[in-house]
Order: C-alpha cells, then structure tokens, then sequence
C-alpha cells in the first residue's frame, strides 16, 4: 500500500519536510499553498482552503511553516479536518525509546532527543538540535539547527531558539519567546519577548 503524505506550505521548510518524509518511506507526497511559486517536480495539490475536503484522499497530512502560530492553525485545522497527524523523524535522527513526540512533530537530520523528554505538537526539532534528558518542548516550538539544550529545560508554546544557541539545565522559558542565534541562556526567560546575547538578555518585550 502507498504511504502517501499531505505537506501544508511549500517553502524551504516544506520542501524539507518532504525530502524528510520520502526518506521515511512515504512515495506519494503533494503539498498545499497559497503562493503561485513552484520549485521542481513537486506536486502542488492546491490552495490551503482545500484542507476539509482532502481527507479522504490524502489521510495523513503535516503542517509545515516556519511561523508558529500559523503552524498550530494549519496544525489544529488538519485534526478537525479528521487527517491523521503523524511525527516525521529523519532516520539519522537519535530518539529515546522512552521520549515523547506529540502529534505533527517534525525531526529533521542529525538531531537527539534524549531520555525522558516530550515533544509537543506541531512541533519542529531542526537540524542537529540537541534535546537532552527530560526537557519538555512547548506545542509550535521550534528548536533551530545546532541548539543544544541541557537536561530539565523547559520551552514554552510557540517559542524559537535560535541556531547555535546554548541553553544551561534547569532552565524554563516562557511562551512566545524568541531567543536569538548564537545565544547563551543560564537563567529563566520569564516574559514573551526577543533575547540576545552571552547572556541571553531582553532586548524586546512582545506584546502579545
């Protein structure tokens, strides 16, 4: 039986995704989106407005957009709509036996996911990110190529650590936080805003 997969956006991050998925076995894979832009062979289903109607035709689908809160929208959207949301993990991805993912989590090349930890939804774990033991990943987060996070870190819903960055064990960050590339965080970030720096420090406060 073809595995066939249902990818919504065909950005750089969607088209990753599906290289991701056809490695994973899936041999039919055709994407939603609103932009008139193409890239290669890749099959174009249609506008994103087609999602209610797809279901039984395409019965697994993944949200695949950089922005967080459009991401849980398609994400939310697509369980409504009754697709299965399935986690997609790359094959050179290490992931505990005992870890978590949440439903729609995306796990690109290289990462670790380590004893312990839980994934949220819609999730994206990116490129030779390091999860260590026990950290719990916010629904929407995403953890960008090359972070590395130590033991017991908390990540709140819809946050982005940036590539590179470097976060101290027993560390929580809050919801809707965007900690910038190359950064160094040893201690709580505690309000929706943009950090920088070794420390990492506020520099913008969000106001959500």
């Amino acid at each position: 039986m073809t595995r066939s997969l249902l990818i919504l956006g065909h950005g750089g991050h969607g088209r990753v995704v599906a290289d991701v998925a056809a490695d994973c076995g899936y041999e039919s894979i055709g994407f939603l989106d609103d932009s008139e832009a193409k890239h290669g062979q890749d099959l174009i289903v249609g506008p994103l407005s087609l999602i209610k109607t797809l279901a039984g035709s395409w019965p697994e689908a993944i949200a695949a957009v950089g922005d967080a809160r459009v991401r849980l929208n398609l994400f939310g959207a697509l369980v409504d709509a009754g697709f299965a949301t399935p986690s997609i993990s790359h094959p050179s991805a290490v992931v505990s036996r005992s870890a978590r993912l949440g439903r729609g989590v995306f796990v690109a090349p290289g990462a670790v996911i380590n004893t312990g930890a839980h994934i949220g939804d819609a999730a994206i774990i990116n490129t030779g990110a390091r999860i260590d033991h026990d950290c719990q990943i916010g629904e929407g987060a995403h953890i960008a190529p090359g972070a590395t996070l130590s033991g017991n870190v908390k990540v709140g819903k819809r946050s982005w650590i940036g590539t590179g960055c470097a976060v101290r064990q027993g560390v929580t960050i809050a919801d809707d936080v965007i900690v910038g590339v190359g950064a160094a965080v040893v201690s709580d970030l505690e309000a929706p805003g943009t950090y920088a720096g070794v420390p990492a420090r506020l520099m913008t406060r969000q106001i959500l």
